[in-house]
Formats: C-alpha cells, structure tokens, sequence
C-alpha cells in the first residue's frame, strides 16, 4: 500500500494530497478531448476577462497584440501552461509555479515545443525567492491551498507596486456544489476528487482575505455557464468568479 502524503506544515500554502492528485492528470493537461477538457473550455473565457483588464489598467491599446512587452508576469498554480503561454504570447516575461512536479515538467516540455520562454519552478509560492511582477495570476487555485491567509500574503509579496492581480474561484453555494461537483465531477465533466465545496470561497471572504494583506478586490464578474452560450462572463457570481486585485493605497 502505498503510504498518505505527508500534512502541510505550518504556514505552508501546499496541499500535498491536492498537489498529487492534479499531477497524475499532468499527461492529459494539454489534450482538449481529456481530463483538462473543462479548462481548456474556460480558458477562452479567462484570457478574455485578463486581456480587458490588462487595457484598462495600464491603459494599453487593445489592438495591440504585445499589450505586456517589458512587463514581468508570474501565474502560480500554473499547470502545465495553460494561462502562462497566453501570458508569454502577449510580451510578458512569464514564470508559471505549480506545486505539482509532473505539471512544471509537462509545461516546460510544452513550451518548448510552441518555441516559448518560461520560468517554471515546482514548488510552493511562499517560499520561492522570485522578486516581483507586474501582473500576478492565481486561477481556480486558492480553494485548493492549505492555507488561505497564507496563499494570499504569498500573492501580495510577489505584486509590484502598481501592479495587477487577477484570481478566480468557485463560489461557496448551492448551485456550485450541485454543478461543479454533484453533476461535474459525476458525469466525468471533471475528474473525481478535484472539488470540494467546503473549500470554495465566497466573494465576501476573498474580499476579507485580500483587504487583511493590504490588497484592494475589484468588482467579481461570474463565470457562467448556459446550454445556449457555455461558459461565458456574467454578473451571476453563483458558480464561478473572476476579478481583478491591486495594491491598497496608503496615505
């Protein structure tokens, strides 16, 4: 039999049962038709929701197609490169960090076959020296972590002064539970495991969490889903959000 993962230690943000159970998907990351398949459905979504929010914050113009050249971008909980190749592809110097070995060894061998430069390092954020970056991305990750405060302080650390921070996650109610694990997760849309709502995180208490490491939360736009338009931006917040986090100013 083979021995349980080792328990986080204190103040470590890594779950090492969480970090095991999406490094065997690691094979299947970038396969549309396998078990990333749900991603590979909201990343569209996802890079949309980044690309206006990366306009308006540095008043970019949007027909550009490098609207980060000279900037340092930095996706943590990266996978194997699903959000962080689009970072790279838009001029950013990018670096992806992901807990799971098996997913940083697939990302890097995925970038080097799309002729893409990324630092990826295995391992957990907040012990990783890796200075500061302009923009700082965290997707459909925070419910995963061991420790929350600690994640989001890790986040804050590595966010430059005048810098731009997006996160998403699923929302803490009913029709989550029901959707993304009851039905997802039953019917294969998800693997097995990947969700547990108690760890989902409302709006209000990401806005609690960011506030307590000096972080300001922008207005959450949902992640819907609908038979008609599949996953698409939304003001219903029920399933899933995204939002944009800046530095708190002080006086």
């Amino acid at each position: 039999m083979t021995p349980p993962p080792p328990a986080a230690g204190p103040g470590a943000t890594i779950r090492p049962e969480e970090a095991a159970h999406f490094g065997r998907l690691a094979a299947e990351w970038w396969d549309p038709k396998g078990s990333s398949a749900m991603l590979h459905q909201l990343n569209p979504v996802r890079l949309a929701f980044v690309r206006a929010a990366i306009d308006g914050h540095w008043q970019a113009d949007s027909r550009s197609l490098r609207p980060l050249a000279g900037k340092r971008a930095l996706d943590v909980g990266c996978g194997a490169g699903l959000l962080a190749e689009p970072l790279a592809r838009l001029g950013a110097e990018t670096t992806g960090v992901d807990a799971a070995a098996e997913n940083i060894a697939a990302a890097r061998a995925h970038a080097a076959g799309a002729g893409l430069t990324i630092d990826y390092h295995a391992g957990d954020i907040a012990t990783l020296d890796l200075g500061q970056f302009d923009l700082v991305t965290s997707m459909e990750v925070i419910e995963h972590v061991a420790d929350k405060p600690a994640f989001i302080a890790a986040l804050a650390a590595r966010l430059a002064p005048g810098g731009l921070m997006i996160l998403s996650t699923p929302n803490r109610t009913l029709r989550a539970r029901l959707v993304l694990v009851e039905a997802a997760e039953r019917f294969g849309r998800i693997p097995r495991g990947t969700h547990h709502w108690d760890d989902f995180i409302t709006p209000d208490e990401l806005h609690d969490l960011l506030a307590g490491a000096g972080l300001a939360m922008g207005e959450p736009r949902g992640i819907a889903w609908s038979p008609l338009q599949g996953l698409h931006l939304s003001d219903d917040l029920a399933l899933n959000y995204i939002v944009t986090v800046s530095k708190q100013e002080t006086e």
